[in-house]
Order: structure tokens, then sequence, then C-alpha cells
């Protein structure tokens, strides 16, 4: 796909809309970020390197938006750049970090940033983009998703991991962990204080697990099995927080309230390669992810929540991470 010399001129892009995060392969260089607009049903490919002139890195992992500017994860290359968010110009650099994978805003001049190598969760003053702290997570060296209850935040560990961490975020510190099964993969939090994770059922002899967990007390509610082989991932919740979404070769909703496993899929796969999904907070539509073959340029599906296709959108190679941008930031 040819995406144009990288001083094209790109479109307006101040409204709102999607950032999507093309990881590509692995020690390749060429990850991407791709800006879709959902009013006008365009995307602009190569948003980064068209702005900077420079390409992005080697795995774009994920991204985050706070106060009108991008934090875009560059797992392997081992930075967080810092980017305006309507015309996507590096503006700082979050550097120090060995292996980054997620960002998240426990207030407005502090960031936590996960890491898949270090055992610990790196504390950033996001008015000059330094390491203001570290946070040791007592020996649990992957830190991944994190998601806030109060002035708790909670976050999973996933690679040779069965845990979810407790931080204190008034003072930067481990409070307490919560034991799930083994690889807790993704995590979201419901409008009713609920924290929900899946195992990916990649453990010899261990079978995928969806968690439902009271985030007040850190007491599992709930655990909701799923079949031999299944490898469930890409948690997450709608708009109103009362519906979560995971992968599992097709996409599956389930209501928070519900009791039981859904039986028909959102969105069947069919020579498809789900990779992962993401529902805007402001309409509760849903885009999917189809890493094709890992090789190729991947595709996103824009779907209502009701599950009518909207759009179909030509992006970067394997597309894994997405990231709303609202219409005052």
């Amino acid at each position: 796909m040819d995406y144009g010399p990288a001083d094209q001129e790109l479109l307006d892009c101040s409204q709102r809309g999607v950032f999507i995060t093309c990881e590509g392969n692995f020690v390749s260089g060429n990850a991407s970020l791709s800006f879709y607009d959902p009013a006008r049903r365009q995307v602009e490919n190569e948003v980064f390197l068209r702005a900077n002139g420079m390409k992005l890195g080697d795995v774009a992992q994920s991204m985050a938006v706070r106060g009108g500017r991008g934090y875009v994860v560059v797992n392997n290359s081992g930075v967080v750049y810092v980017i305006d968010t309507d015309t996507f110009e590096v503006t700082g650099l979050i550097e120090g970090v060995v292996s980054p994978r997620f960002v998240h805003f426990t207030n407005d001049t502090t960031a936590y940033v996960t890491d898949l190598y270090d055992p610990r969760i790196t504390v950033v003053d996001t008015r000059t983009n330094r390491i203001r702290d570290r946070i040791g997570t007592n020996g649990h060296k992957s830190t991944e998703q994190m998601v806030q209850w109060g002035d708790e935040v909670f976050v999973n560990c996933w690679s040779y991991d069965d845990t979810i961490l407790v931080v204190d975020a008034a003072n930067d510190r481990l409070a307490d962990s919560i034991r799930v099964g083994p690889q807790p993969s993704s995590l979201t939090v419901d409008r009713y204080g609920k924290l929900w994770t899946v195992t990916d059922g990649r453990t010899e002899g261990i079978q995928a697990a969806l968690y439902r967990i009271d985030a007040a007390t850190r007491r599992i509610e709930r655990v909701f099995s799923f079949e031999p082989g299944d490898h469930p991932s890409g948690l997450t919740a709608n708009g109103a927080r009362d519906t979560i979404y995971f992968i599992n070769r097709s996409v599956w909703r389930m209501p928070v309230t519900a009791e039981s496993l859904p039986e028909e899929p959102f969105l069947r796969h069919t020579n498809t390669i789900f990779y992962e999904v993401g529902v805007d907070p402001a309409t509760s539509e849903v885009y999917v992810a189809d890493a094709v073959d890992y090789v190729q340029h991947g595709t996103v599906y824009r779907f209502t929540p009701r599950g009518a296709p909207v759009d179909t959108i030509r992006v970067g190679i394997t597309p894994g991470g997405f990231c709303f941008k609202p219409k005052n930031h």
C-alpha cells in the first residue's frame, strides 16, 4: 500500500476520531499510526511518519490521550512519544523505560507506564515527561494494562504470571495483589465497580476463564470457564460500561449482569484473525482489528452497537490498539 511521501499534506484532523496503533513486525521497525475520522469515514495512514519525517519504530504497542496530547508506546524501541493529537507532531519523549506497554493517567500531572521486562511501574510527571519515581512490583516483572477505581489502580501481570496488582495511586506504592488464573491478558472495570479479566488458556492443562472481581473488596465473585483450547483476549467495555466485549476467535458481547458466557458471537470469524476490539466511549460503536496474516496491511471493521457493518478501513501491519480522541480535548 502506498501512503505517499512523508511530507504529504495531512487533512484536517482536529476533530474527534480514532487512533489505530499498528504494531508492524517485531524487529522490522515498521510500526505505524493511523487516524480515522468516523464522521467522514476517512482514514489517514502513517500519520506519525508524514508529520515528523521519521518512522515510528519497532512495535507500536498502545496509545493513550490526555489534554490534547497523545502518548504512543513503542515497545521494542523502548520509548513513549508524546504527540499533538491534531497535528501528530512530536512534542516530547519519555525515555528510560525498558520495554513499555501501556500508559495510564492517575491525574492531570501523573502517568504510570507498565513494562514487559522491568519489575517496576514507571511514574512520569506529564508536565516535563521526566521519570519521577518507580513502583516496585514485588517480583512481578511483566505489567500490562491498567484501570482505576477510586484511588486504586489495578494492573494485570500477563507474561508467565497469574496476578493483578493493586497500586495506591495517592501514594504511588504497591498496596495489594489478587491472584487469578495463568496469564490474565486484558483488564476492564464496569460501571458497578467490578473488575473483569480474562486468562488466556495457554498454560498446559488449565482452561481459560473470565473473572469478575469486586474492586472495593478485591474478592473474586465469579469465574466463567471457557472450553479447552479457547484463548480469549481483547477484553474491553462499552461507553456505558454495562457491556463487555472480548475475542475468542470470534468477537463476543456480554452484559456485565450476565451469569453465563454468551452462546452466540457478536461477530463470527470467517477467514479472519481478529486481533483486538475497541469500543468508542461516546457512541459505543465497535471497532475490530483483523491482522490478516501479520504480514500484509491489516483491516479494521466498524460496526454499530447492534452489530450492523458501517465501514471497512485499511491500515498498517498488525493493527493492535484503538485510542479514541474526544471532540473537546
